[in-house]
């Protein structure tokens, strides 16, 4: 075999370790919370202090990999996201789940930033397009058995195994990728932009820290603003630094290009809304409703199949019809999706979600497949690794914000709405008592049943039912702010995205050829 196709291999085995990891988390996050007896606070960096490490090392990853060689950088990556797994799983607090989570973050950083980099300089002509279709087709299938997947490992053998399971395959992939890829770098690469680095980075987690600390600390008190305006400084010194460097780990002249930023906004609206999403539908099927998590990963299917059955379609509509049509529309798809979710209410079953499940699997269908050439398309090979770093990252900051940003609204509202609801029950004396006056802090922990057992039948059932009330109300509230979000990148992908920004590849292909190059999903 041609060692062109061991490297699709090998990158394949370490992006679908990669992606079934993020979306095997999902199911796995209420028994998490549970075992390790964490806070929402703490299931919310579950999530995001993966998001939030991969986010800022990708574009140094992309830019180191330039420099040092792709395939060093990947194999670096691997060892880190392997070692750390088996962290996660060895995990007895939710402080070192997610310091390792962290740690995890930035071995995917690596392998993110180099993945579609390694298939592009391996593969020429029509080659390169089935290798980047036979990618799309592994990170689809990662995506879609995921949540599958995730419930059957947590329900039979424990959450630790969801991360256990990547060891093995960790091991496998680095051995195939020193056997059989080729090295190779970027000849005019300069030197790793640190200043930009620490500025970017920072500012991103001051964000983030911010807006899930706000709720607790007041959004008006004096530490919520410090992290806010200390944010902005860094993130306007960050631009200052990138432009007065000769070759920046970002760089700025690109988002000059409509279809560049626009392909970056699509990447940050998909991931701020559907996929920040997900951790809440988690926690709405199995906190709200009771499921498992295997029944849980079973009800994810509807999204997940058809995102993934979609997507072959969309690859070949590529070549027929504007790239800017299948993305505008794809992302209008998952606004009307998350709005038909909002018909939840306190007396909903799952299937309530179903027919927002369809569409939002459509919708992501369609974007995924053309949204990488979009992204690197406008920039020529050599510098491939920064224009797929720079899309991931958008990617990632939109998962890291969205579930804070999203976090900060239901947080809040959940608790009002669950102490109003039970005012009205005539129970709240009895229920605030067994809770020590905490009621918060019990909605929180996701110990409500604890609480109920305690209470007499009166007040459980007035309990139960204001829970739902709060939990569902604050649910369709941020299904709206998503969706909204989701609009607005529709609307902008159809503005943006134009087909005569695409550039020719050094090869003589138009860009718009290989537009059904994958972007791998991410999700939680």
């Amino acid at each position: 075999m041609e060692r062109k196709w061991w490297t699709l291999i090998a990158v394949s085995i370490a992006i679908f370790m990669l992606l079934l990891d993020i979306t095997v988390v999902n199911v796995a996050l209420p028994d998490i919370q549970r075992s390790l007896h964490s806070s929402f606070q703490d299931l919310q960096w579950v999530v995001d202090a993966y998001s939030l490490t991969l986010a800022a090392f990708l574009l140094t990853a992309g830019a180191v990999a330039d420099q040092l060689g792709r395939r060093r950088v990947f194999v670096t990556g691997l060892i880190v996201f392997t070692g750390s797994s088996a962290l996660c799983g060895l995990s007895s607090s939710a402080l070192m789940l997610n310091l390792a989570r962290g740690l995890q973050g930035t071995g995917g950083a690596m392998m993110f930033a180099t993945s579609l980099a390694l298939i592009a300089q391996a593969f020429q002509g029509r080659d390169r397009g089935t290798a980047f279709g036979v990618f799309g087709a592994v990170t689809g299938a990662a995506v879609a058995v995921g949540p599958l997947v995730g419930g059957l490992i947590t329900s039979g053998i424990g959450w630790e195994w969801i991360f256990f399971v990547n060891v093995p395959i960790g091991i496998a992939a680095v051995a195939l990728t020193l056997a059989r890829v080729q090295e190779s770098r970027d000849p005019d690469a300069t030197g790793v932009d640190w200043l930009g680095l620490v500025t970017f980075s920072g500012s991103l987690f001051l964000l983030v820290f911010a807006l899930v600390r706000g709720n607790d600390k007041g959004w008006g008190s004096t530490q919520i603003l410090a992290l806010l305006i200390a944010s902005a400084v860094l993130i306007v010194a960050f631009v200052i630094v990138e432009r007065a460097q000769k070759r920046p780990m970002l760089d700025f002249a690109l988002f000059r290009r409509p279809a560049f930023a626009g392909a970056n906004i699509v990447a940050f609206a998909l991931s701020g809304s559907i996929f920040a999403m997900f951790l809440y539908l988690t926690l709405y099927i199995q906190n709200v409703l009771g499921f498992s998590p295997l029944q849980a990963g079973l009800r994810f299917l509807p999204t997940t199949l058809l995102s993934f059955a979609v997507a072959p379609f969309a690859g070949r509509l590529t070549v027929r019809v504007p790239v800017r049509l299948l993305l505008g529309t794809g992302l209008a798809l998952v606004a009307a999706g998350l709005y038909c979710m909002t018909a939840v209410d306190a007396s909903s079953g799952w299937t309530t979600l179903i027919p927002g499940f369809v569409l939002t699997g459509i919708g992501v269908g369609l974007v995924n497949p053309p949204l990488a050439s979009a992204a690197i398309g406008v920039v020529p090979p050599a510098r491939s690794g920064m224009a797929s770093g720079i899309n991931s990252t958008s990617r990632q900051v939109g998962i890291a914000t969205g579930i804070a940003g999203l976090g900060a609204i239901f947080q809040h509202n959940v608790t009002s709405g669950t102490t109003a609801a039970l005012a009205h029950s005539g129970h709240a004396r009895e229920v605030l008592a067994s809770a020590h006056g905490q009621l918060s802090t019990v909605l929180e922990s996701g110990e409500i049943g604890r609480v109920a057992g305690s209470l007499s039948r009166g007040a459980h059932a007035a309990l139960i039912e204001s829970y739902r009330i709060g939990f569902t109300g604050a649910f369709t509230d941020i299904l709206i702010v998503a969706g909204t979000l989701a609009l607005i990148g529709s609307a902008l992908a159809f503005a943006l995205v134009r087909s005569r920004d695409f550039v020719s590849s050094d090869h003589g292909s138009q860009a718009q050829a290989p537009q059904a190059e994958p972007q791998p999903a991410a999700a939680g």
